[in-house]
């Protein structure tokens, strides 16, 4: 799929890419979670941490593969217990998200990760809720909340907080599948996604980021998903990615994940151009920001730089990003005028 998109200065990109108003459909609220907030929930809830300093901390974020990565992404939400620290955090991404230019975000949260520790289900959902109500408010930004299971964990497991979050259904929109993927396909939760699916949730599921093709086939075929989370092993596979050409089956594609997951060896190695180039309806997301080193911007300003994509490419990601979330078709035309009006500014007198 092709757009007319005028000429605009190649100096004036960067402006461009920052500007633009986009969505984020993959973001793990508790991936946004700063060391600096870290110690000051520590504090509030005179909690002791194993780190001394943010310094430290920080230092810390030095992964070798997705698992080493989650080991310390949990311990930081241990950091979590009141619904008033769910809020905070998520307020502290909407500020940023806001500055990036993102109208509109889709937040994954973890609840398995909270229940476990005996954070209650309404805990969690309450900040989290109050936080995207107040995010309209104070920066313009509509907010989503996707419940994520957790796939290291049992299906009964899924079932469990499926039932756990139900009475607050009204606030949830979709479920997804995230968490440590290499020997945890997707069919693994193949009835309660049933169940989800008959229920009225989206249905989204991390597939093909360290796990191959065929978790992204399974995740299609038996969970029925409607969008894939990361999904870049999928080029390993041209059946594979002429199905998703053909059906524009979004993947939330997060750069700087890959690169500080060590799934790229370099960032000018990454993929995303050739998704785009495949015709498949690829986007731009920051995944975890506070661990990966890069909040919607930064993964839109490095990616560009280092692999030399144009104009047409970042409004085929921005476009994409409205085309792929679940936001109302009138809501959606708002955003995909507004990506336009944005576009034309930039364009180079003729």
């Amino acid at each position: 799929m092709t757009f007319a998109v005028k000429p605009i200065a190649t100096g004036r990109l960067p402006q461009l890419l920052s500007q633009m108003p986009k969505a984020e459909l993959h973001i793990h609220i508790e991936g946004s979670l700063e060391p600096e907030l870290i110690f000051a929930l520590a504090e509030r809830n005179r909690m002791e941490i194993a780190y001394r300093t943010v310094e430290e901390l920080r230092a810390a974020y030095a992964f070798t593969d997705l698992q080493s990565f989650l080991d310390i992404y949990y311990a930081g939400a241990s950091v979590l217990i009141q619904a008033q620290d769910f809020y905070d955090m998520a307020m502290a991404y909407f500020a940023r998200a806001a500055a990036d230019h993102v109208v509109h975000a889709e937040l994954f949260f973890d609840p398995q990760t909270h229940t476990a520790r005996g954070i209650s289900m309404e805990t969690v959902i309450d900040g989290l809720h109050r936080a995207c109500v107040d995010a309209q408010k104070r920066y313009g930004i509509s907010a989503l909340l996707i419940m994520c299971f957790l796939r290291h964990l049992s299906e009964q497991e899924a079932f469990e907080t499926l039932e756990q979050a139900m009475p607050w259904r009204d606030r949830i929109t979709g479920i997804g599948l995230d968490s440590g993927e290499v020997g945890n396909p997707p069919e693994k939760f193949a009835k309660v996604f049933a169940r989800c699916r008959e229920l009225g949730f989206r249905l989204v599921a991390h597939a093909g980021e360290e796990g191959p093709p065929a978790y992204v086939w399974t995740a299609l075929d038996v969970l029925k998903v409607e969008r894939i989370d990361h999904g870049v092993q999928s080029v390993k596979d041209r059946l594979l990615m002429e199905r998703l050409a053909r059906d524009q089956i979004a993947l939330t594609v997060c750069p700087l994940s890959n690169l500080k997951l060590c799934v790229f060896p370099d960032l000018a190695s990454h993929n995303l151009g050739k998704l785009l180039d495949a015709g498949i309806a690829a986007t731009v997301n920051s995944d975890d920001p506070a661990y990966f080193g890069g909040y919607m911007n930064d993964n839109f300003l490095q990616t560009f730089a280092a692999i030399g994509l144009d104009t047409e490419q970042a409004y085929r990601l921005a476009r994409n990003s409205f085309e792929a979330s679940f936001i109302d078709d009138a809501a959606r035309r708002r955003h995909l005028d507004h990506l336009q009006g944005c576009f034309d500014a930039f364009a180079s007198p003729a």
